[in-house]
């Protein structure tokens, strides 16, 4: 029996960050690729914030100078806060460390394949955008408004993918799929493979303010525009502020959902108790406008037991998500379509789309996300020893390593090895100074929940 050749090498489900930087590195290269999108851009966007590890990607795919010509503010940094008198989770960093704010500047180390010393704040819905429309421009073919139903892979040869387009279901036929729909997770949900995560149950409510003080967090030249996470005396909460615009700014609380789960209050009520735990905080909220309404996200730790099959990757947040705090979303994505890529181009090369030819892809991807998982969960476990490692000369270099984005060439950078090291130290001994700041995760508590099935 004939079989028609399939309607294009590579359907991509998802046209954000994730799936528009992989149709761009395979359209460049030449691949016919089809990316189906469920809505259409610009659209809102959470994850407004970038590591420097996103600039290697942008500058490779060539669409660098045009990130850079939209004028997004430029993130020298990251500066992390505690009241004066309030408690940070346990911990008063006035008390222990002498200080209320801590700083890291990304320059301070020099990062391969990374030649400035910032990467960026964006406005989600206008990079976005430029980044479907720069894959358009390469070659690949793109939909936007068209969801995605269902895939079929009973077919040896070619993939059946059902879509709504123009209001109305076809089929697009292709040699392999990648789903990179994000948090929808359309392909891990149906094969069954998504696994909620056992420690981080994290909730989010922001919206955006015209008119907040970001001088009076950022006292010193260039630091008005880092990222600020401002800690709050409650526990595992804290509000993230992010510059939008010179005048606009994110403000989100994140919280474990259990807590405004307990609450009676209305999301925006929740959201302001929150904030006004710190005064500080509220003062500078309250002054400034809110323009945009509030927004939730909700259930969006998981992992899965899959990052690839035959004819199949997943990448972005279709892969895995974790707790937002170090703004590892985007660049989590853009590396994972660098290295979807390269094995997806080897494997077209060769004419074989099986399993195998994912192992790399998947091996690294999953270092890297089990790096980060194993980085916030020893943070949230006990906060004051960033700090300090934050503060201390032996180690703060290869935190700002992690930091930056560059997680994916260890299977566990010696850094956080200490980190655990400490951690452990800190767990077994109850006279030690630090032992009552212990947050109520355990050092182990999150091996399960890490170890992604490659």
């Amino acid at each position: 029996m004939l079989i028609s050749k399939p309607d294009c090498d590579v359907a991509i489900i998802g046209g954000g960050p994730a799936g528009a930087a992989i149709a761009a590195y395979l359209a460049r290269a030449g691949l016919d690729c089809i990316v189906l999108e469920r809505e259409t851009f610009p659209r809102a966007h959470v994850g407004e914030s970038l590591v420097p590890s996103s600039t290697r990607v942008l500058a490779e795919l060539g669409i660098l100078d045009q990130v850079e010509q939209n004028g997004f503010p430029r993130k020298y940094g990251a500066a992390w806060t505690s009241g004066p008198a309030a408690p940070t989770y346990q911990v008063s960093w006035e008390e222990l460390l002498g200080a209320t704010q801590g700083q890291i500047r990304f320059d301070e180390r020099d990062q391969p394949g990374v030649t400035q010393p910032y990467t960026y704040h964006v406005d989600r819905g206008k990079f976005d955008h430029l980044l479907l429309n720069h894959a358009h421009r390469l070659g690949a073919r793109v939909y936007e408004g068209a969801p995605v139903r269902w895939v079929d892979f009973s077919e040896p040869e070619r993939v059946r993918v059902t879509v709504d387009l123009a209001r109305r279901s076809t089929e697009v036929t292709a040699r392999m799929v990648v789903d990179a729909s994000g948090r929808r997770t359309l392909l891990g949900t149906q094969l069954g493979w998504r696994i909620k995560d056992p420690v981080f149950d994290q909730y989010a409510l922001h919206a955006w303010f015209d008119g907040y003080d970001r001088q009076a967090w950022g006292k010193e030249a260039g630091t008005q525009d880092f990222i600020f996470i401002h800690f709050l005396p409650l526990t595992n909460t804290w509000v993230w502020q992010i510059p939008i615009t010179d005048t606009t700014t994110s403000i989100g609380v994140v919280t474990q959902k259990r807590n405004f789960a307990r609450s009676r209050e209305s999301r925006e009520g929740f959201f302001w108790a929150c904030v006004g735990s710190r005064p500080d905080v509220l003062e500078r909220v309250r002054a400034a406008r809110q323009i945009t309404p509030l927004k939730e996200e909700a259930n969006y730790s998981y992992a899965m037991r899959q990052l690839f099959a035959d004819r199949l990757v997943l990448i972005g947040d279709a892969a895995r998500f974790v707790d937002p705090i170090f703004s590892t979303g985007v660049s989590i994505a853009l590396t994972g379509a660098r290295l979807a890529g390269l094995d997806i181009l080897r494997a077209a090369e060769a004419g074989d789309f099986r399993r195998q030819r994912f192992r790399e892809f998947g091996s690294m991807t999953a270092r890297g996300m089990r790096n980060w998982y194993r980085f916030i969960s020893l943070y949230y476990r006990l906060n004051v020893l960033f700090t300090a490692f934050r503060r201390d000369a032996r180690y703060r270099l290869q935190l700002l390593t992690l930091l930056q984005g560059d997680v994916y060439e260890e299977y566990e950078p010696w850094v956080l090895s200490e980190m655990r090291r400490a951690v452990e130290e800190v767990e077994g001994d109850r006279a030690h100074v630090w032992h009552r700041l212990l947050g109520d995760l355990t050092a182990s508590a999150f091996v399960d929940a890490a170890r992604t099935v490659a």
